[in-house]
């Protein structure tokens, strides 16, 4: 769904600042809306102590005598005469649940956290719960206000705590998501510098990394490729090398010690040898040529009908002793090409040679066709064809359909192919192939057209 990694980065970020912001709001107000109920129970507690301290002070002719047998002798009262500390106004003690303490001067009057008992807007005394008192009349611990506040600070910083850690959850668990497939192309890359070609790794998103990813199981997939072609063709040239060798060797040998007595047809053999032998090395100087991007063409303008004619024209007579029907047929309107006309012909001579090999009966085409960008030209035969597990590797170097044969006179280096389409690549144009079996095969160059 999401194709981009700024995109999920994006919303992976989102989500954690979200989801951090709901759990501040969530914890803060459940913890707000609770100190706040009871910092208003308190006001409403602190309310009856002041109006049942100021109804016994107007009872008593204005006045705190008898303050300690009330509390005492009421039963209703009797949690105030275990928590209520009352100072007058003058910063006496008036009562205290701890015996010995009427009577003393006190600054808790002063203070914040006290319950004013007011009357006809004069303060007459004070009360002060036990449980906000410190032992020894230090200053009272809170007032209801800063505790209140003191509780919602602690909810505010216990909920961005919360937010914290569940943040770095996320995040870690985002990371890990995001950075597996990293971790996976690096350790296959470690792999591959270890010589291990091949690795695969899995690419499960269309993001940047599994683009990532796929890119680098086909660099993984072409470099083994690769290197499985390189010692194939090592392992070829080496065999193609050594039967002319070991044919010249043979033979020179006997005319050196005279058990061969030399003649016109041993000599056109040693030839034959070191013409193949030559022949091999021209086409593997070509390849290595157009592999470093330096196949130097000689282009010109030519019609491309002229080429196809130039070709026939080569192998008609080889045509003909094969009873085989050799034809062009292309228009004489195709759109003109640049390119190097001995280079072009060379790929034009192997098509016609290999589908002069390859069929028996039947006829071979050159045709050529016009395209919007581009001109076709096609050499098709009605010989034996490719098997099809076979088409895709047959311009594989020193690949040889047919596996078994021998080598002719014209000394089959099993790199035509290999050379054919180096050189169609290197005029900037494609060289396919189509075969079906028993029907035939046919080849299709495509060039571009000449701007001229």
């Amino acid at each position: 769904m999401f194709r981009s990694l700024a995109v999920k980065l994006t919303l992976a970020f989102v989500a954690v600042g979200i989801s951090g912001a709901l759990l501040v709001a969530f914890i803060s107000g459940q913890r707000t809306r609770l100190e706040f109920d009871r910092f208003v129970s308190q006001q409403s507690e602190n309310s009856v102590v002041a109006v049942l301290l100021l109804g016994f002070y107007e009872e008593n002719d204005y006045s705190w005598e008898g303050i300690e047998e009330w509390l005492n002798n009421e039963p209703s009262l009797s949690f105030l005469s275990r928590l209520v500390v009352l100072v007058d106004s003058q910063q006496k003690i008036i009562y205290s649940p701890e015996p010995g303490q009427e009577g003393r001067e006190t600054d808790l009057a002063d203070r914040n956290g006290g319950i004013a008992v007011i009357h006809d807007d004069e303060l007459v005394g004070t009360a002060f719960l036990r449980s906000s008192l410190i032992p020894g009349e230090s200053l009272p611990g809170f007032s209801p206000e800063s505790f209140f506040l003191n509780s919602v600070s602690q909810a505010t910083a216990l909920a961005a705590l919360i937010a914290a850690i569940l943040a770095l959850a996320l995040g870690i668990l985002l990371s890990r998501a995001l950075t597996r497939p990293l971790r996976q192309l690096t350790l296959a890359t470690q792999q591959m510098a270890a010589g291990q070609l091949g690795k695969q790794v899995d690419a499960p998103t269309a993001d940047e990394i599994g683009k990532l990813a796929a890119a680098f199981n086909k660099m993984s997939r072409d470099l083994a490729q690769a290197s499985r072609l390189r010692r194939q063709m090592t392992a070829d040239i080496a065999h193609d090398l050594r039967t002319p060798l070991t044919i010249l060797r043979g033979y020179t040998e006997g005319l050196c010690d005279g058990s061969i007595q030399g003649g016109h047809e041993l000599y056109d053999l040693l030839h034959m040898e070191v013409v193949h032998l030559q022949h091999m090395v021209e086409d593997l100087r070509i390849l290595s040529l157009a592999d470093a991007g330096e196949l130097r063409l000689s282009r010109r303008v030519i019609d491309p009908k002229a080429l196809l004619e130039r070709a026939g024209l080569a192998h008609v007579v080889a045509a003909r002793q094969k009873n085989i029907m050799l034809r062009v047929d292309a228009p004489d309107t195709l759109p003109s090409v640049s390119v190097d006309v001995e280079r072009m012909t060379q790929v034009l001579d192997n098509l016609v040679a290999n589908a002069l090999q390859f069929t028996s009966e039947g006829e071979i085409v050159l045709g050529g066709s016009n395209n919007n960008t581009s001109v076709t030209l096609h050499v098709s035969d009605s010989g034996i064809g490719i098997p099809p597990d076979e088409l895709e590797h047959i311009f594989d170097r020193f690949y040889k359909v047919d596996r078994s044969r021998h080598r002719n006179g014209q000394a089959q280096s099993g790199l035509g192919l290999a050379i054919a389409k180096a050189i169609v690549e290197a005029h900037d144009g494609v060289l396919l192939a189509d075969s079906t079996p028993g029907k035939g095969t046919q080849f299709t160059i495509r060039l571009p057209k000449s701007p001229h």
